[in-house]
Formats: C-alpha cells, structure tokens, sequence
C-alpha cells in the first residue's frame, strides 16, 4: 500500500509537470504571435528564453519517468502512461524550438512595422488550444477529448492551406520589400502547422496510454 501510495503521488507529480510544460508551450505561441503582428523584437527575444525553460521541463520530465520506471517498474496501464509521457514531452520540446523559430524570423525582418494577421492569429489560437487540450486529455485520461484534438488538426491544416494560397498571391502584386515580410509570414503558418501536428501526436500518445494502441501499430493480423 505504501509503494502504490507513493508511487500515486510520483503520478500526480507527472500530471503537474506535464501540465506547466504544456502552459509554458501555450505562452510561447502566443508571444511568438504577438513578436510577429506587431514586429516586437524584444519580445521575440524572450522567446529564446521560453525554449529554455521549455528544454529544462522536458529535462526534470525524462528524470522522473526514469525514476518511476526504475523504483516503481510499472505494468500494463501504468506502463504506457509513462512510456506515453516520455514521448509527449518531445513533441513539446519540438512545440518550443518552433515558436522559437518564429522568434527568429522577427529578429532577422528589417521590417518592424505592424501587421494585420487575424488569419494567422486564428490559426495560432487553434494549435495552442489542440496543445492545451492534448495535454489535459492525458493528464484526465479523456479519450474522448484526445480525439477531439485529433480531428482539430484537419480544421488546422485547412487554415494552413487558405492562408498560404492567400499569402502567394501577394507576393507578386507588393512592393519587394513587403514581399519578403509575406514570405516570412508564409514561413511562420509553415511552424504554426508542424506546432499542430506535434499536437496531433501528443493526442495519438494520449490514445495509446488509455487504449494501448497505437495509430501507427501494425495490424493485429500482421498485414
């Protein structure tokens, strides 16, 4: 009883830090959004320290599943929650590198003048949400809403597409230099779209840890 108690309590630490890497992703999303709109190169910035701390979740993260996995030796059900862990906070670390990214594209534009990117916006709203949701479906063990998550990814994907056909379109009709702020642009949906897709994947994790399957196993009959 002391053991399983013990162990509970390591879980539920899991469910915390996972769930304050998680928000620290969101935050970034929306700070990489707001470098972006208003060519804010400070707060591009501190961006670079959000990947930091971002990294350092993803550190003490793999530290304590390796101490569960070690003192605990957990089976089944238990398991998967931690095997699905270890692999939901690389898709996070990935979720900060791109934000990042973002970060990066602010800092090198010699344009800093405001722009108007409510699309953009939209979309960066939508893939923050399927993170916060990814993360809260594991941390509930809601399959339900996993797949929710899941789904949201076409809605994504199809921002993706219309922003970018928009966006093309432009660049032949604009001054040289606004050209290659749309280019940027193009460049930050692009990690927008993968920040949704590493959310996808967290969902997929999230899936495999309640139902123990995986999208991407095998058939059962081997075909």
């Amino acid at each position: 009883m002391i053991m399983r108690n013990r162990f509970d309590t390591q879980l539920q630490l899991l469910d915390e830090q996972l769930t304050a890497m998680g928000e620290l992703c969101q935050i970034a999303i929306e700070k990489a959004t707001r470098a972006i709109k208003d060519g804010d190169k400070e707060l591009a910035k501190e961006l670079m320290h959000s990947d930091d701390e971002i990294d350092s979740m993803e550190n003490n993260i793999e530290r304590l599943c390796m101490k569960i996995l070690l003192q605990q030796q957990p089976v089944a059900r238990d398991l998967r929650r931690i095997s699905a862990a270890l692999k939901m906070i690389t898709d996070m670390e990935r979720i900060g590198d791109q934000t990042c990214d973002i970060g990066e594209i602010v800092l090198s534009s010699r344009d800093d003048r405001p722009i108007d990117i409510e699309r953009i916006g939209d979309m960066a709203t939508a893939a923050s949400k399927m993170v916060h949701d990814s993360v809260q479906a594991f941390v509930t063990k809601n399959l339900e809403l996993a797949r929710q998550v899941m789904g949201a990814d076409d809605e994504v994907d199809s921002m993706f597409v219309e922003i970018q056909k928009e966006l093309a379109k432009r660049v032949n009709t604009v001054h040289e230099h606004d050209g290659m702020k749309i280019l940027d642009l193009i460049m930050v949906t692009k990690y927008l779209e993968r920040i949704a897709d590493h959310a996808t994947n967290i969902a997929e994790w999230v899936e495999y840890s309640i139902t123990g399957v995986h999208k991407n196993d095998p058939p059962a009959d081997g075909r």
